[in-house]
């Protein structure tokens, strides 16, 4: 072993990290970058997005845009969901699986339009963590096909209004009209009178939109909407929220080795609607089988939080493990998923976390724990 210290890894920095440090948030490393876990605390970061409207800067997120002939018809090979029956305007969540069927990352690609010479164009979103590699998987699969890939990962800051009253705080900024833009709904549009890209989708179980523009843009909505009493959040409250709403978390719910139908995700999966995909012949065969285990919702009794990576057991032996787990502020109660046996996934089946040596009790419950009644359909 070397006696020399290792050179730390430099983290990268948003361009909103200044706006961090200015209201001293809690900072923390985070898929190679400098994040705001916390402002205010994350109980209170967390019912701001549930009661009115947070906003968090995501601008570590890749972001991609894609041009080509054909594009849609294409882009089918790299993803169960069918995309033919997006208009316009839509959008589809949706995953790039491997060869296993495992999933590389989940993405949201977002459909524009398209011109008379049959070109096509669209906005891809992927992970912090997983960006290089989607890149060049994204690259060497389409490269060939004539689509061009542009990088705006770092020419572009994107941040997430979030809650019940995210229309009414952002509206005053949009030039356009945010109310006919439906779930899953995008738009090229003018906040602050500088183009921008604007999505109503979301990590966080409420109705909410995330917007794409320049940095200098960024900065001044993000001043503009913190004025307005939009509350900063941090990661800290996004684990919370999404956990909520049961959305996996890419490197602990999902990950190379989980296929969609194993995660609760088989709603991404059309085989009857589309041709062949990267996967397809794996989760044909899962489809028609069944699949081994599935990613449950688990409720925890009493205040005993099951974490990532602790044991999920059933009569006394290890059957499962924790992939996400926290205090709910909603509920009031430790909730957490898991990976268990098909035959133990039901709702109702009493099982047990260890933690730190202990069994606890806990039981499979329904996903998601919350369901916003004020989110957008």
């Amino acid at each position: 072993m070397s006696n020399q210290s290792e050179t730390p890894i430099a983290l990268c920095r948003t361009p909103l990290f200044e706006l961090a440090v200015e209201l001293k948030a809690r900072l923390t490393p985070f898929a190679g970058w400098e994040m705001p876990v916390q402002y205010t605390g994350i109980t209170q970061e967390h019912q701001a997005v549930r009661t009115s409207a947070g906003i968090f800067d995501i601008s570590h997120m890749g972001k991609f845009t894609v041009r080509g002939r054909e594009l849609i018809q294409k882009f089918q090979y790299l993803v169960p969901s069918d995309l033919s029956r997006l208009q316009p305007g839509q959008a589809q969540y949706t995953v790039l699986p491997n060869i296993h069927g495992g999933i590389l990352d989940d993405i949201i690609f977002y459909y524009q339009g398209s011109d008379d010479s049959g070109e096509q164009w669209g906005v891809i979103i992927v992970n912090a963590a997983t960006k290089a590699r989607d890149k060049a998987w994204l690259l060497a699969n389409l490269e060939s096909a004539n689509v061009t890939l542009q990088d705006l990962s770092k020419n572009k800051v994107l941040l997430a209004v979030q809650g019940p009253q995210a229309a009414a705080y952002l509206q005053p900024f949009v030039k356009e009209n945010l109310t006919p833009i439906k779930a899953f709904g995008h738009l090229e549009a003018t906040v602050l009178d500088k183009p921008a890209f604007i999505a109503r989708t979301g990590y966080t179980g409420e109705d909410g939109f995330e917007v794409m523009v320049d940095p200098e843009v960024g900065v001044q909505l993000w001043r503009s909407l913190v004025a307005a009493g939009v509350v900063p959040c941090g990661l800290g409250a996004r684990d919370t929220l999404r956990l909520e709403a049961a959305m996996a978390l890419y490197g602990q719910d999902i990950d190379e080795n989980t296929t969609p139908l194993e995660a609760g995700l088989g709603w991404l999966v059309h085989l009857d609607a589309k041709g062949d995909f990267i996967g397809r012949a794996v989760l044909e065969q899962q489809k028609a089988v069944g699949v081994q285990r599935r990613l449950v919702g688990l409720q925890m009794e009493g205040r005993n939080i099951a974490r990532h990576g602790y044991p999920v057991l059933h009569n006394g032996e290890k059957v499962g493990e924790v992939t996400s787990g926290s205090w709910s502020p909603t509920l009031e109660s430790a909730i957490a998923l898991a990976y268990v046996p098909t035959e133990l996934a039901q709702v109702g089946q009493p099982l047990q976390v260890e933690i730190r040596g202990k069994t606890y009790p806990a039981a499979v419950v329904k996903k998601p724990f919350y369901r916003s009644a004020a989110r957008i359909g």
